[in-house]
């Protein structure tokens, strides 16, 4: 099949599952300890399907945009590998990676990626959670991790600590998500809240040899540079549901009324100018990660820009169905929250900007990348 028509097939197949994602959303939004109950709907199975390793970017993206048209907040609420999955992918060994997909196989489970720690964010150089030597090999788990997705209500993760100072001693670890020494409990969140998003505090967990994932690589390839090249991976993810957020935004703004005055036409042709233009460029980012997971930076100018186009739209297109819009069109209060929570989703904007200035500082300001 033609790339491009594949593409296409594959953006079909989402679209039909985005109407059912969208009926949910408000219901998943208003109590998201109850998504189970949702669970065998053909839409959040057709989410727990997705597979980025195996689709690549560019594939995922296309599905993604479209998904994200139904509700984000729904696509994130699904169970799955999800970013686990990703991380456990790029560096688990074939026997850790079958492990992940069996604790959430029968589709009614989920799985975390704990970095985020309080006080010091995602930062690998002040991540304080560790692996203490416990002898014959193994080590305890100690420490606290904090916004975490779907973390109180996982079988299973993947958490960042540390084994001692320096890059090359934080090891990413696989870990049982019912274990004694894991207390989780979910936050109270403003958006996305269908993610469950948690704080897990690790109180003496058991990590053995088969949980430590890159134990097959060289030191310089395991922990953060697998870690990392999964955020890459994530960023243009998450540029795709800020995309396609901004679609489902314009067209509820557009569907509410049959007769618009000149100006506000002007609004809605520039926001959707805009937001094919960033779809574009989070096309391109995601055949750059297809190319190589190293190269970071289309990915995080993807995200810099989907997340700013999707504040705006959702701020903006709204007004023009009046100043009591987001109190009479609750999807469109839901959405305008929602996107509110990518800003903090595997970096923050300004991390993003370092990330692309990093680049162009180094190899020189390339327009065409």
């Amino acid at each position: 099949m033609d790339p491009d028509d594949e593409l296409e097939a594959l953006r079909a197949q989402a679209g039909e599952h985005a109407a059912q994602l969208r009926a949910l959303a408000l219901s998943v939004d208003a109590a998201p300890d109850r998504v189970d109950e949702h669970l065998s709907s053909p839409a959040m199975q057709a989410v727990r399907g997705l597979d980025p390793i195996a689709l690549g970017a560019r594939r995922t993206v296309a599905m993604l945009v479209e998904l994200a048209r139904g509700d984000a907040g729904m696509v994130l609420a699904c169970p799955g590998p999800a970013l686990a999955g990703v991380v456990t992918g790029i560096i688990g060994s074939p026997e850790q990676q079958e492990r992940l997909r069996s604790a959430v196989a029968d589709g009614r489970g989920w799985a975390f990626l704990a970095i985020t720690e309080p006080d010091v964010g995602s930062d690998a150089t002040a991540l304080r959670t560790e692996l203490r030597p416990a002898g014959d090999g193994t080590f305890r788990l100690y420490g606290v991790k904090r916004y975490i997705g779907n973390g109180a209500r996982a079988r299973i993760g993947v958490v960042l600590a540390r084994t001692g100072p320096g890059p090359l001693a934080l090891r990413a670890v696989l870990v049982d998500g019912a274990s004694p020494q894991l207390r989780a409990r979910p936050l109270d969140m403003v958006g996305l809240r269908g993610a469950q998003i948690s704080e897990l505090a690790f109180d003496g967990m058991p990590v053995g040899p088969q949980d430590l994932l890159g134990e097959h690589l060289s030191p310089l390839r395991r922990g953060m540079w697998g870690v990392m090249q999964g955020f890459t991976t994530v960023r243009v993810q998450i540029a795709a549901m800020a995309v396609g957020t901004s679609l489902a935004v314009h067209e509820y703004v557009h569907a509410q009324r049959r007769g618009w005055r000149t100006g506000e036409l002007a609004v809605l042709d520039r926001a959707h100018a805009e937001i094919a233009a960033v779809h574009r460029l989070t096309q391109r980012a995601a055949a750059a990660v297809d190319a190589d997971r190293r190269h970071t930076h289309p990915a995080s100018l993807a995200k810099l820009a989907a997340v700013s186009l999707a504040r705006t739209v959702t701020r903006r297109l709204p007004r023009l169905l009046g100043r009591g819009a987001l109190l009479e069109h609750p999807l469109l209060e839901k959405w305008w929250r929602d996107v509110c929570a990518f800003e903090f989703m595997e970096g923050t904007s300004h991390i993003q900007r370092l990330h692309v200035a990093q680049h162009c500082l180094k190899n020189g300001f390339d327009h065409d990348n």
